[in-house]
């Protein structure tokens, strides 16, 4: 690390800070003099780290800054207990109240350095993950500082007891301790590397802070700690490890979020069990014998208000879970009407929309509606001598083909018809609200987009050309009677009109249509009903002169 790095020369200055108070605490006698250096060398040591930490918070962006933030508004909550500290031992000339609010400073600076690290820095959540986490986020925040209020507060207003105090005071700081030896041990467990160094040393330092922090705490309830005895010296000196930490985690990237580590899993499982302990610790509160009234009343009361918040927090995130499974279906439906490849709609898709197509084709039969916006017409396309192009080119090739072949065929429709990729080269058209006599316009559309223009291949200046065939057919097949023969009686003979147009050597179209008397007709077999009589129209697609 260069020495003209803000974060070195924070440990520099640390370390010196440091040294200066075991030399004051080592030299100078007890008296106002070395209350001072004390005090002033403390607060400067907890400066340094949110120094650090907040410098981290500049350099980085999203989820990074919020991590570094969190921590050194943890420093800044610490700082400013000791400013209140400072203020008695040096403009009051007193010692600071054993139940004073600013403890609460020195508890709760704990609260967003947990909840940055439950951010887990090391990964960067998915999109869902992080929607909901915030929710997560916010529950067991709230949990922490109900856990305050309720244990602590109670006997430092409602029922004032200082004994009480200090035992639920130091139970929660022993807690909090646990908390977050237990987070950074489980992070060393599942990062390495750069990571896994940054983790081991802020957990040693948060060890080594509070092991000095209960000694400290022991001394002032037995009255023997002065400000400026020697107890202050490891205490201190613990957070200069903090921003020697800080140092590590200098240039830390997240990695991506696996499923099996899902950010939203284990949050939401210890945000449920916050929740869930909140009856607990009212009935606890109701039962205790030992409780006084009116600290039992108080612990009620903030519970079920806590409740109250917690559970507006889960119906938000009830709502939004909703709205992430509403869209998730709606993803997984679309996903599974449409060809992946293409883009196209598929014939599942086709299966589910055909049905209201070909009824609302008969409602406009039979109330006699504009004839020239009536009647469903199915186009079968098939790319000619296609397996060519495979076998040549490659698939990969063939599969930019039909990509282009399917975006010419969708330029050659109107928005209210439907391509479908019916299967391998095949497509299928479904031009709706249309009249068959028009059929024959859109067929030869189809044949120019396809022939006209060379297909771009993946080397410059490498193109080929390709045709299709076609096959068309009109439903209702009898105008007269529109019932008389299915839809899918209707698809077959488009499909035979495909045939006709492959057999007559490709790169044509072929309509069929009731036979009328006036030419020559041809049988077809149908599918589902008795063979049909048929006229044939042929459209012949471009030719290029070679």
């Amino acid at each position: 690390m260069k020495r003209s790095n803000p974060l070195f020369i924070s440990v520099v200055c640390a370390v010196f800070l440091v040294a200066v108070l075991a030399a004051g605490c080592a030299l100078l006698p007890r008296g106002p003099f070395l209350t001072t250096v004390s005090d002033i060398v403390s607060a400067l040591l907890m400066l340094t780290s949110l120094f650090s930490f907040a410098t981290l918070a500049l350099k980085c962006k999203g989820r990074m800054r919020w991590f570094w933030t969190l921590q050194a508004a943890g420093w800044a909550l610490w700082l400013g207990d000791q400013l209140v500290w400072i203020y008695y031992d040096l403009y009051l000339g007193q010692k600071m109240p054993p139940m004073h609010p600013a403890d609460s400073l020195l508890f709760l600076a704990g609260a967003p350095m947990m909840a940055g690290l439950l951010l887990r820095p090391h990964l960067e959540p998915s999109a869902r993950s992080a929607r909901l986490g915030v929710i997560d986020f916010c529950l067991l925040l709230l949990w922490w500082i109900y856990l305050y209020i309720s244990l602590v507060v109670c006997w430092q207003y409602v029922y004032p007891n200082q004994e009480g105090y200090n035992r639920n005071f130091d139970r929660l700081s022993l807690v909090e301790a646990i908390l977050l030896t237990a987070v950074l041990v489980a992070f060393w467990a599942e990062t390495s590397g750069r990571w896994r160094r940054f983790y081991v040393a802020l957990c040693g330092a948060v060890i080594f802070n509070y092991i000095w922090f209960y000694v400290l705490n022991r001394a002032l309830e037995k009255d023997v700690y002065y400000t400026g005895s020697w107890y202050d010296i490891p205490y201190s000196g613990s957070f200069a490890l903090y921003a020697g930490a800080a140092v590590l985690g200098d240039g830390l990237a997240p990695a991506p979020e696996t499923a099996e580590g899902s950010y939203n899993s284990w949050m939401s499982n210890l945000s449920a069990v916050a929740v869930l302990s909140l009856p607990i610790v009212a009935l606890y509160a109701l039962l205790d014998p030992r409780l006084p009234n009116q600290a039992s009343r108080f612990r009620v009361l903030v519970t079920l208000a806590t409740m109250f918040v917690m559970a507006f927090l889960l119906f938000m995130k009830h709502r939004r879970l909703n709205n992430e499974l509403r869209h998730t279906n709606l993803v997984l439906q679309e996903a599974s009407l449409t060809d992946p490849l293409t883009g196209l709609r598929n014939r599942r898709y086709f299966s589910a929309m055909i049905e209201a197509d070909v009824g609302q084709a008969l409602r406009s039969h039979t109330d006699k509606h504009d004839p020239h916006t009536r009647d469903l017409v199915f186009y079968l396309i098939d790319a000619d001598n296609f397996k060519e192009v495979n076998d040549r080119y490659g698939h990969d090739i063939g599969d930019t083909v039909l990509v282009e072949m399917a975006k010419r065929l969708s330029s050659s429709i109107r928005h209210s018809d439907v391509l479908v990729r019916w299967g391998g080269e095949e497509f299928l058209i479904v031009s709706r609200y249309t009249d068959r006599k028009e059929a024959e316009l859109l067929a030869r559309r189809v044949l120019a987009a396809v022939a006209d223009t060379p297909f771009r291949l993946s080397g410059p200046g490498q193109s080929i050309y390709r045709t299709c065939s076609l096959g068309w057919a009109a439903f209702p097949w009898f105008v007269e009677n529109p019932r008389a023969v299915s839809y899918e009686e209707v698809l077959t003979l488009a499909d035979r009109g495909l045939n006709r147009a492959k057999q007559s050597g490709r790169n044509c179209a072929v309509g069929m249509m009731p036979a009328s008397g006036k030419v020559p007709s041809t049988t077809v077999a149908g599918l589902h009903s008795d063979a049909l009589n048929v006229d044939m129209l042929a459209v012949a697609g471009p030719h290029r002169e070679v």
